[in-house]
């Protein structure tokens, strides 16, 4: 049997990078991306998105040697999180 640390069905990478978020009625703003897994991304935004709203990003790398991640994802969670919010995300597309 896993242990509650094995349970998720894919591993989480610790991200920590400025991600630029378009919402659904095309308005643009940054977030940082906290953690980043084959399913989803944890994100940290200054203000609240709504459970449902699907977000497309864009995750530029450090270094030029790897294209930025681009996805259309789905907010499943909207927490409060200090001076801002803390988004739980499903990525249901990978664009590039």
């Amino acid at each position: 049997m896993k242990d509650y640390s094995e349970k998720r069905d894919f591993q989480r990478m610790q991200v920590n990078s400025e991600i630029e978020i378009t919402d659904s009625q095309g308005n643009r703003f940054t977030g940082v991306c906290r953690d980043l897994s084959a399913a989803g991304m944890q994100l940290h935004v200054e203000r609240k998105v709504a459970v449902g709203e699907e977000l497309q990003t864009v995750l530029r790398p450090t270094s030029d040697q790897f294209p930025p991640l681009e996805t259309v994802c789905e907010v499943i969670r909207c927490e409060p999180d200090g001076e801002g919010f803390l988004l739980g995300t499903n990525i249901s597309e990978v664009t590039r």
